[in-house]
């Protein structure tokens, strides 16, 4: 896996993995906030619920077994970024991210180092990743304009195409209410330099809308060499009629930051703070525009949006034992069309959904010091069918075809020249039955792939081959018990991985691995206690383990085995006060591929909580992030080395208006 430069000590020695782990951090997309607005609590805006068929939902096709965050349990816990949310409420697991911003790697089911290829993000049903080696940074999308996240688990890439076999994380935005003006400021400042303000303000008149959102952030952070800046805006038109809608939408985001490298683990237990490469730093700009538009005809809904965005990243890292400077600058384009058209049918006892779409994409590098050039194009056509009997019974069928060329010239003797086509299939069935009114059961079987990305190629052990896609045959049976504010979710799942796509620290190529497998079981809960308490917690097992090879029945690096979450969340008239707890397990070190090296990453538990107090339009809060000050870390690449240590204690003051 590329990852960022200074993840390994070897690096700064060596010049093929100088190269290759740059390209990540010169990659890091900026996601794109949304068109929407921020309100008081105390209302409640009509939604769209865009779920799996990528059009907004009709109550007999509610997402089965997603995991939902509504904007009041967000609201409620203090959360000030979608990544924050979907880690503390949600209980997905996340890496500290390398640089130093408030977006963790997020992992679905055991994927390590590559979690971030592994799942999908959608806007409002619109693909939201990035064709780079890179977290999706969901930062940049302003928190009071989200009026849910969905998270379904499990092979998607039917609809949502390659790198879906995790899932997809799915957010859902606010649309204003006629003839409204919405508006709030935030202020907040804490630990280690933090200080960030926001505004967002939304205007609907007639069916016109206009809206805009602007956030700075900067932070020294717990590091060492590890200062990060954000600035984001986005803005949107929108008009809506009788029967559909058309906008525009426009994104901007911009971040410099510090990158303090990692540490042995005898400098990490003496000083987790410290930095060993202060003269590293890296900054990006990243501009995307949008056009969107929907319209009913009859019993037939089209919708459609074409986006195209274009970034600039750069990086500048010394190895002060050579005095090698390594200064690169990539210049980045992708543009996107996904139109698609839905037929609803019903009578009185059966309701069918039928969704057929196209996915077309172009992604570009250019390397703006050098004479690297890639492009990568795809073109996809899905359909899926699903039919709801009596509100008990529901069965889904769907098929996707996509091909993909990929051609990179890059005359370098540690980078990779190709030209390759690769054609993938994906489908699924899946079905669900409710025994009784709170009890459903659920079953679902598919295959799912990821392709290498320009990223991915760009440094492997055959230079000119471009590395295999990714398959995988996924599994998984579950139930939910209960609606509403109370309710019980578990699931089995197995996912059979074929040509899994890796970074391999010990050989610093991208790699396939021998066959893999990821099996375990989640286990999800809410509850309202009474009037005042509600309780959220979820626990997962997984075993990642390799199926063939000279590894057979070894551990897959970077997999926590066990993770349980839990929150608890008291309101009472003006006050509201919550807590959250996350236990890690141990997991394997990044480069333990055959288990050889005799220890493992610590478990670890975090604790977070926060009380706030509202008056008229006011709310002041004071909130905390890891109250134990736990010693820990989410990243290491060696054994018992290249550690990139996690933050210690924060605590942060904010104060919001919203009229």
């Amino acid at each position: 896996m590329l990852r960022l430069a200074s993840r390994h000590v070897q690096a700064l020695r060596q010049p093929l993995l100088r190269v290759s782990v740059l390209s990540v951090a010169l990659s890091a997309a900026f996601a794109t906030p949304v068109f929407a607005q921020s309100i008081p609590n105390e209302k409640a805006l009509p939604s769209v619920e865009v779920t799996g068929a990528r059009f907004p939902s009709d109550p007999a096709f509610a997402p089965i077994g997603a995991t939902i965050i509504s904007s009041e349990e967000i609201r409620n816990a203090g959360i000030n970024n979608v990544n924050e949310a979907i880690r503390h409420i949600g209980g997905v697991y996340g890496r500290q991210s390398l640089l130093g911003t408030a977006d963790f790697g997020l992992d679905l089911r055991g994927f390590g180092e590559q979690s971030s290829g592994n799942f999908v993000v959608v806007v409002d049903g619109v693909r939201f990743n990035e064709n780079e080696q890179a977290n999706t940074l969901l930062s940049s999308i302003a928190i009071d304009t989200v009026e849910r996240i969905e998270i379904t688990r499990g092979g998607r890439s039917v609809l949502y195409g390659e790198g879906a076999t995790g899932g997809v994380i799915n957010i859902v935005t606010k649309r204003p209410e006629l003839n409204t003006f919405h508006g709030s400021v935030t202020a907040e400042a804490g630990s280690d330099g933090q200080r960030a303000a926001r505004a967002s303000l939304a205007k609907n008149w007639n069916g016109f809308s206009i809206d805009a959102n602007y956030s700075r952030e900067r932070a020294d952070n717990y590091r060492d060499n590890n200062k990060s800046v954000q600035e984001n805006f986005s803005g949107g038109l929108q008009w809506a009629y009788g029967q559909g809608r058309i906008g525009v939408r426009l994104d901007v985001a911009n971040a410099d930051y510090r990158l303090p490298g990692p540490l042995s683990y005898a400098e990490y237990e003496a000083d987790a703070r410290q930095t060993k490469t202060p003269l590293d730093f890296g900054s990006y700009e990243n501009n995307r525009v949008t056009l969107f538009g929907e319209h009913r005809f009859g019993a037939v809904e089209f919708a459609a949006e074409l986006s195209h965005r274009e970034k600039n990243a750069k990086m500048y890292q010394v190895d002060i034992p050579s005095a090698w400077v390594t200064d690169i600058e990539t210049n980045r384009r992708i543009t996107q069309f996904s139109p698609r058209l839905r037929y609803m049918a019903s009578n009185a006892s059966l309701n069918n959904e039928l969704v057929v779409g196209v996915d077309w994409s172009q992604w570009d590098l250019h390397d703006a010091k050098g004479t690297a050039e890639a492009s990568q194009k795809s073109q996809a056509i899905y359909v899926r069918d699903e039919l709801a009997i009596n509100n008990n019974a529901r069965i889904a069928l769907g098929a996707r075809h996509e091909k993909f060329d990929k051609v990179a010239s890059e005359p370098s003797t540690y980078a990779s020249s190709y030209s390759t086509k690769q054609s993938l299939n994906a489908w699924d069935l899946q079905a669900s039955y409710a025994i009784v009114a709170p009890v459903r059961v659920f079953a679902k079987v598919g295959q799912s792939y990821r392709v290498a990305n320009v990223d991915d190629n760009r440094y492997v052990a055959n230079l000119g081959d471009a590395l295999k896609p990714q398959l995988s045959h996924d599994r998984e049976i579950g139930a939910t018990f209960g609606q509403s504010d109370t309710q019980l979710i578990v699931r089995w799942f197995q996912h059979l991985l074929t040509n899994e796509i890796v970074y391999n620290p010990n050989t610093w190529v991208n790699i396939n691995l021998d066959p893999t497998k990821r099996q375990g079981v989640e286990v999800e809960g809410k509850a309202r206690i009474n009037d005042n308490f509600t309780a959220t917690a979820s626990v997962q097992h997984v075993k990642a383990t390799f199926r063939e090879g000279p590894n057979s029945g070894k551990e897959v690096a970077l997999v926590p085995k066990n993770i349980a979450t839990a929150r608890l969340n008291w309101l009472s008239g003006i006050h509201n006060a919550n807590i959250g707890v996350q236990w890690v397990d141990t997991q394997r070190y990044g480069n333990d591929f055959d288990n050889t090296c005799t220890s493992v990453m610590p478990s670890y538990t975090t604790v977070d909580a926060r009380y706030a107090i509202r008056l008229s339009g006011w709310e002041f809060a004071v909130s905390g992030n890891n109250l134990t000050n736990e010693k820990y870390f989410t990243n290491a690449f060696g054994c018992k080395g290249n550690i990139y240590p996690d933050a210690g204690r924060a605590l942060k003051f904010t104060a919001r208006y919203d009229f």
